[in-house]
């Protein structure tokens, strides 16, 4: 039945944005139509994956769904670039960081606690990516801040290029890492019966072409979508911040967040666990620096400086994620533990 209600959505939402983009109709109501159209773009970038998934396996499957989740983000971000919204793009950022690693398992840990009283997922991939998170967000978001206090712009933005390059280097090292020297090396201890079960709802031809054209057809309004910030940010009263780590960061990551909660509602906790963080890394490390690079293409440039909401915010959220997935099970009560604290930050954000 949702298939069927974002399918419709999606051949309505697609052509309806293309002529309301024509027809130049009011920023609000395309707004909403972009969103939604982007969400349910998103669902079928999260069903292909979900194919993919089960014939190359839960990293390589959690890898793809960070990946089309995250191009989703990557996309609306370039635009915003463009358009000299760098607070907005930040922002966003911050927010995919917060939704991922709070939202989006704390919907997985939660949903899949009310149907097992205990889920289990691989306990060495939980603190290899706990060390991946200190790192990418403690060390690499938190000094450029700090040693920028006495820094003109120019040394700024080249702090900011050189700790952009070496996260990028390292993200491709833990990949290598993981899915070639040590592939197999440390095993999961959750039973495994479960995916030899499934069947993919798609070959892998048309799930690869389904996530090609629904990504085209993202990058297509999200380059509009972009346009209507300011004049809803106006309307309701939202500041920048909020529209970036909000608004623009459910609607960049719907798609790894219906798969997330999906895959965790099977007791498939190595994907869902593996989309949550492993997205959160991806972000952190692959998408964020390579926005940064980017943005010299522009007139305006992006250092990798956040305010000191957005570090505190990201910074509890990784020490909170670690704590709670360091031993390798999940309940629904942590699954509402990381939701409180999304809901407090999100209000935090609002009333800024």
């Amino acid at each position: 039945m949702t298939n069927k209600v974002f399918m419709l959505m999606t051949f309505i939402g697609v052509p309806v944005s293309v002529i309301g983009t024509m027809m130049h109709w009011s920023s609000i109501i395309l707004f909403i139509l972009y969103c939604l159209t982007i969400i349910a773009l998103s669902s079928f970038m999260g069903r292909a994956t979900e194919s993919l998934a089960i014939v190359a396996g839960p990293r390589i499957g959690g890898l793809l769904n960070a990946t089309f989740g995250n191009a989703v983000e990557l996309i609306i971000s370039i635009f915003s670039l463009k358009a000299g919204l760098v607070g907005v793009v930040l922002a966003s950022l911050t927010g995919s960081v917060l939704g991922n690693l709070l939202l989006v398992a704390g919907l997985s840990f939660f949903i899949g606690g009310l149907k097992f009283k205990r889920q289990e997922f691989n306990v060495y991939d939980a603190r290899h990516n706990s060390g991946l998170l200190m790192f990418a967000v403690m060390i690499a978001f938190v000094i450029p801040e700090v040693f920028s206090i006495n820094m003109d712009d120019s040394s700024t933005l080249t702090l900011s290029i050189g700790t952009s390059v070496i996260l990028i280097l390292l993200y491709l090292a833990a990949l290598f890492f993981k899915l070639v020297t040590h592939r197999g090396v440390y095993q999961s201890g959750a039973p495994k019966e479960v995916h030899d079960e499934e069947v993919p709802e798609w070959g892998k031809g048309k799930a690869i072409a389904v996530l090609l054209i629904a990504t085209l057809a993202v990058a297509y309004i999200s380059e509009h979508l972009v346009h209507t910030f300011e004049y809803v940010g106006d309307t309701f009263g939202w500041s920048e911040l909020f529209i970036g780590v909000i608004i623009v960061a459910i609607v960049g990551n719907a798609a790894e967040h219906a798969s997330a909660v999906l895959m965790a509602y099977k007791n498939k906790m190595d994907v869902a666990v593996e989309i949550a963080i492993g997205s959160t890394l991806q972000v952190a490390m692959f998408v964020l620096p390579v926005l940064v690079l980017v943005s010299l293409l522009f007139e305006t440039s992006m250092p990798l400086i956040f305010s000191w909401q957005e570090l505190i915010a990201m910074v509890s959220s990784v020490l909170l994620m670690v704590v709670i997935s360091n031993d390798g099970e999940s309940n629904w009560f942590e699954g509402l533990t990381l939701l409180a604290a999304y809901v407090i930050m999100g209000i935090g954000f609002f009333l800024l």
